[in-house]
């Protein structure tokens, strides 16, 4: 029993050890390396992952599958663990919803023994790299990562194969307010949209155009024309004998989408808006500013 506890360890960190970790690769390993232990459990013994982060399952992929395994069955097994009753899954959650949409009663499996740690970290990383979450599944996912294995958004995007922009960006729809996030997972709003809001201060005015973006159909250039003219409003006026030059916008908006937070350049000066003392080590850590120990 040690030594195969051994060898999955030495498994999930095979996960970890690559530049880029490919869950793909992972899951391939234990179902090549274990084919003589697959074995035919019952879909009722199975339940849910209690790590999984993803809440909605699209139903159109759901119903493909369904019917791609009523044709040829369920191609790769399912990886499960043994629990008090029954076995809680560690891969493979689609595959079980949609066999029993096909009306199967059982799935080839393959039983491991994985810690809590180690569900949790395959439960997201399965996610980000092959479900079809919604960028507030997936940002919640990505933060609990960068959480969990203390990376730096540097170091997430190298090991996912990810942008540093990209990253900062999806991480900034976790900033946006509750209903605005809500009509996000809706796909009442897109997730262009949902960058440019995240990008204001004002909660009030981000959940006010956000409601004008549903009922009035607005398009994302729509949308940065207006925070752009209501900044514009908002800014103090400069000495009519000085004309802002135009490449400051654009250094605005480079600055901006490099690190997730509103930028300010006037007078000589660069403003940096952060949301909390958290947020501003976030910026500290993207500009490769750290304060050492006295």
């Amino acid at each position: 029993m040690e030594t195969k506890h051994k060898a999955l360890g030495k498994g999930l960190e095979q996960l970890f050890a690559n530049n880029v970790i490919d869950f793909n690769n992972f899951e391939e390993k234990i179902v090549s390396e274990n084919k003589s232990d697959i074995t035919m459990i019952k879909l009722d013994e199975i339940r849910s992952n209690p790590y999984q982060p993803r809440k909605v399952f699209n139903e159109d992929s759901l119903n493909e599958l369904a019917q791609s395994i009523k044709e040829y069955g369920v191609v790769q097994p399912v990886i499960v663990k043994k629990s008090i009753k029954g076995y809680e899954l560690v891969a493979g959650e689609r595959r079980c919803k949609a066999s029993k949409l096909a009306g199967l009663q059982e799935v080839p499996a393959i039983i491991k023994d994985f810690t809590d740690q180690e569900m949790m970290e395959i439960a997201l990383i399965e996610n980000i790299q092959r479900e079809d979450l919604n960028p507030i599944d997936e940002a919640k996912s990505v933060n609990n990562i960068i959480r969990l294995k203390n990376y730096t958004q540097e170091e997430f995007a190298k090991r996912f194969g990810k942008s540093r922009s990209y990253v900062t960006n999806l991480l900034g729809l976790l900033k946006l307010p509750a209903p605005v996030q809500k009509m996000l997972i809706n796909n009442e709003i897109s997730a262009s949209h949902a960058r440019v809001l995240s990008k204001l201060d004002n909660e009030e005015e981000i959940i006010s155009l956000a409601n004008r973006i549903k009922t009035e159909g607005l398009n994302v250039r729509e949308v940065e024309s207006i925070t752009n003219k209501e900044e514009v409003v908002k800014r103090k006026p400069i000495k009519t004998s000085q004309t802002r030059d135009p490449k400051l916008g654009i250094y605005e908006n480079v600055i901006s989408d490099k690190i997730g937070n509103k930028v300010k350049i006037n007078n000589k000066k660069i403003e940096i808006s952060y949301n909390s003392v958290k947020d501003l080590e976030r910026i500290m850590e993207i500009f490769n500013i750290s304060i050492g120990d006295e």
